[in-house]
């Protein structure tokens, strides 16, 4: 890695790309002792995608379903 003229701290691709660092994204450092640990934060989007399933249609209306059956609400 590589420090700038005005403390920029330059890594490489590989770096980021292990670390989930974009370009735009936003970072959190810390400083234990004499180390400084940056880590990404992630993004919205990023949060979403992580939460969202996939589903086919037919997996969508069987828990539907279900779920409506321990409701007691299925069928009303």
């Amino acid at each position: 890695m590589k420090v700038g003229k005005k403390g920029e701290i330059y890594t490489s691709k590989e770096l980021r790309e292990k670390t989930g660092i974009k370009p735009g994204g936003l970072v959190k450092a810390t400083v234990e002792g004499r180390k400084l640990i940056i880590e990404a934060i992630p993004s919205i989007e990023d949060l979403v995608k992580e939460a969202v399933a996939e589903l086919t249609p037919e997996e969508a209306e069987r828990l539907s379903e279900e779920t409506q059956r321990e409701e007691g609400v299925y069928g009303q």
